[in-house]
């Protein structure tokens, strides 16, 4: 009896969209995500800000290394009047003439503890800005696969109001019949009328976020997306490995991404302390000079010259007193090291919780599935039994009804739980720092329906 009776329901529900071949020209999660890796703004900002912040290695590495720069001048001196025995009396004479020259001045840091220092904070910015890049590329696989679930379970809600929508109008239709052959009560037309009438309504507040999730999707991928391959009818979801919550929530604390920001946050933190008390400390550099000059002509004689200097030789520089200021910058870098280390003790509580959420997340979810699949069964068992007691007389229409609402409402649940335990599952491994193309092509294996 309960083959027959799921018949009819699957054909409904493969005329509503619920249960349906693939069409040729779906995209599948793997698709979506490489989309998304392509055109999403988010991504490509981050990408941006990677290559910008590989960019401090190099800044820092030139403290350290020789600076070379050159001048050069010109001057044109005209209408010289020189008097040589006073105002009124003597020889009186005027020349024009130019002079120029250049020069190229090298300068070595010898002694510069604050470029040193400054120099390993690089080597940590560019380790935040790869911890960054790493959270971001992460991140993009989270937002591809919860919009991708999202306009799945948005498809799978409307698809179920409408195949129960056309069951309803089934049982509408016998009613109607049943009245007029006096089998039934007016009564039984009204439930299944005003059934029916909640069921348009819903079915077009569904059809609405069909479209607003299909919307998110296209601004995630920068397209207009394609129908989505759904999951598989028959699908195994894999518990997490290894199976105790606390060894995910300790990877968690030492490989999560936003850890190893906070990491080196606290790292160039502890090096901004020691370089602004280093402002105290003196400078010693090597410094190297060529120059060259020559005149055309001369206020006095009129003779002109040239002159060639090369020098070398070291430049010692002692700071003295700066009004106060390097004291105030390091207690100020003291208070941002003391900050960081707070942030960091922060990022690692919230990750750790974030993967015990996760992991709680996939294995009750797990056990929820299969929960909600002996439901669904029980539920279309107590279907087919509801419609032969109303055909023979034993249920009202009410009943069936009823048992209608139970079985969609529990084909709704069980489709958000499978799509909210891979969800789970995905922020897991993200959490732990580990969340790769890897996990999105073992997620897509899983569709096919």
């Amino acid at each position: 009896m309960r083959k027959t009776a799921m018949a009819p329901l699957t054909a409904m529900l493969m005329a509503a969209g619920l249960v349906a071949p693939l069409t040729a020209h779906a995209a599948d999660l793997l698709q979506i995500y490489r989309d998304a890796r392509t055109n999403d703004a988010a991504f490509a900002s981050a990408r941006a800000a990677l290559d910008a912040g590989r960019e401090k290695g190099p800044q820092g590495q030139a403290l350290l290394l020789p600076t070379i720069n050159a001048a050069a001048n010109t001057v044109l001196n005209s209408d010289y009047y020189i008097n040589t025995a006073g105002a009124t009396s003597g020889q009186q004479f005027s020349r024009d003439f130019n002079s120029n020259g250049w020069s190229v001045t090298l300068t070595q840091p010898l002694f510069r503890m604050q470029n040193w220092t400054q120099y390993k904070q690089a080597e940590f910015q560019v380790a935040q800005a790869e911890a960054q890049f790493g959270q971001a590329a992460q991140d993009l696989i989270v937002r591809a696969a919860q919009a991708y679930f999202d306009v799945l379970a948005s498809q799978d809600t409307l698809a179920t109001i409408q195949a129960q929508k056309a069951a309803i109008a089934e049982q509408l239709a016998q009613a109607k019949r049943n009245f007029e052959v006096g089998t039934a009560t007016i009564t039984d037309t009204h439930e299944a009328q005003a059934r029916y009438d909640l069921s348009t309504s819903a079915e077009l507040a569904a059809q609405n976020d069909v479209e607003f999730k299909k919307t998110a999707l296209q601004q995630l991928i920068g397209k207009a997306p394609d129908n989505l391959t759904p999951l598989a009818p028959k699908m195994n979801l894999v518990a997490p490995q290894p199976s105790v919550m606390e060894s995910w929530a300790e990877t968690a604390q030492k490989q999560n991404y936003a850890v190893r920001l906070q990491e080196a946050g606290v790292e160039i933190a502890n090096r901004e302390v020691e370089r602004n008390r280093q402002g105290h400390y003196p400078t010693l550099d090597l410094v190297s000079t060529y120059a060259r000059a020559n005149q055309n002509g001369s206020l006095v004689t009129g003779v002109g010259f040239e002159q060639k200097v090369a020098t070398i030789g070291l430049q010692l520089t002692v700071p003295l007193y700066a009004g106060g200021a390097v004291n105030s910058r390091t207690r100020e870098a003291l208070a941002n090291q003391e900050k960081a280390r707070a942030d960091l003790e922060n990022s690692r509580r919230t990750v750790a919780l974030a993967a015990r959420q996760s992991y709680l997340g996939v294995t009750n979810g797990m056990a929820q599935v299969k929960a909600l699949e002996q439901a669904l069964l029980s539920s279309e068992t107590a279907l087919a039994s509801n419609k032969l007691g109303y055909d023979v007389g034993v249920r009202i229409n009410i009943d069936v009804l009823n048992s209608q609402q139970q079985v969609f409402s529990t084909r709704r649940d069980l489709s958000k739980a499978r799509y909210d335990t891979i969800m789970n599952g995905l922020r897991l491994k993200a959490a732990a720092g580990s969340l790769t193309e890897a996990d999105v092509e073992e997620v897509n294996r899983l569709l096919g329906g």
